[in-house]
């Protein structure tokens, strides 16, 4: 099989960028569709909506429900149809940003991306995660290509609270392990090949940024500032991951996330904090040398990022559900598969305890 790598046909990235939105816009689509939360339409509905307008573009406005779910797909995708929408804008986070990619790829009409906040590697990527209407991962949708665009306005993205930008710090960290496992075992990647050597580098530069930047990222947001490291923060975040996971691989870190939100006491976090875990969970199953374990926990420490099962609101784990969420993460179909070792539930489970065990020690 063929060595792949995706990317948004163009990634654009800079504070006040949000002004230029709709020149962007104009060279794909004269009808957008906008998908929009209602707390970040009063965040960037207007400025968008103006951009939109001086460039002669129509718009509506579509308010995401909260679920990437199959039934919210089906009704935006009808609001696209009944205004003759040519181009979806999806201005949000994680689950906003899938469904408008679904709901572009059904539509068979362009998409571009607007994140507003760095929580996710969701913006760039040619993947939907797909889960029930109340929040249990159900299965990845795979597109058949990424973002047309994707533009980033960091003067927005910065001003989002700091938990947001921490949780898109969790979800970058699993990439690099993610992505070297899943070449280790020359298994597929998201878009349909096999890894490559930019892949790699993509993500092992992720994780240097991380660990550089990360801390004085966090620092400078929750005062109020956008500063070198925030910039290099949101990239690693939004597009070197997205680069990453997807051109890479995805491993257990992914796979022990899934089967994290079938644990209801778990829905509270966000996707980033939940694989901040598996990635540890991922680290102590491919028997990590210890410093290098103590590096990852060193770095969720110091930003925040939970690495026990009480940090994701489990204070009295059961068993039973522990070893279902074990379980869900070996399901056919997911990435587990894709570790440097094969792995039984039953050895999951025991990752899992193993893992809570040297996040307590080490907090």
């Amino acid at each position: 099989m063929a060595k792949i790598i995706g990317s948004p046909g163009r990634y654009i990235q800079g504070p006040g960028e949000i002004g230029n939105v709709g020149a962007h816009v104009s060279k794909i689509g004269a009808k957008a569709l906008v998908v929009v939360s209602p707390s970040g339409k009063g965040r960037v509905g207007d400025a968008l909506g103006k951009s939109l307008a001086d460039n002669g573009i129509a718009y509506d406005f579509a308010e995401f429900g909260g679920e990437c779910s199959k039934p919210e797909i089906d009704r935006i995708g009808a609001i696209a149809k009944d205004v003759g929408a040519d181009v979806i804008i999806g201005a949000g986070g994680g689950k906003l940003i899938d469904v408008s990619k679904a709901t572009a790829y059904y539509g068979k009409i362009p998409v571009v991306i607007v994140p507003t906040i760095a929580a996710t590697d969701a913006p760039c990527s040619a993947l939907s995660v797909i889960y029930t209407p109340d929040g249990v991962f159900v299965e990845y949708l795979f597109l058949p290509q990424n973002p047309n665009m994707v533009i980033v306005d960091s003067s927005i993205v910065a001003k989002a609270p700091v938990r947001l930008l921490v949780s898109g710090m969790g979800d970058a960290l699993a990439t690099y392990f993610e992505a070297k496992s899943a070449i280790f075992k020359e298994a597929d990647n998201c878009v349909g090949g096999k890894g490559t050597l930019a892949a790699l580098a993509i993500a092992k530069l992720c994780y240097e940024t991380l660990m550089s930047q990360g801390v004085k990222a966090k620092l400078a947001v929750a005062a109020g500032g956008r500063t070198s490291a925030v910039e290099k923060i949101i990239e690693a975040n939004t597009l070197l991951s997205g680069l990453g996971f997807e051109s890479g691989g995805l491993a257990g870190a992914h796979a022990v996330h899934n089967g994290l939100t079938a644990y209801e006491e778990t829905h509270s976090f966000y996707h980033g904090e939940k694989v901040a875990f598996g990635t540890l969970v991922q680290l102590v199953l491919e028997d990590y040398p210890m410093d290098e374990i103590k590096e990852v926990v060193d770095f969720c420490n110091a930003v925040g990022l939970p690495i026990t099962l009480s940090g994701l609101g489990i204070t009295n784990p059961d068993n039973d559900k522990l070893f279902e969420v074990a379980k869900l993460a070996c399901a056919d179909g997911d990435t587990m598969g894709n570790l440097m070792v094969s792995v039984t539930p039953e050895e999951v489970y025991a990752g899992i305890l193993a893992a809570d065990a040297i996040g307590k020690a080490l907090s």
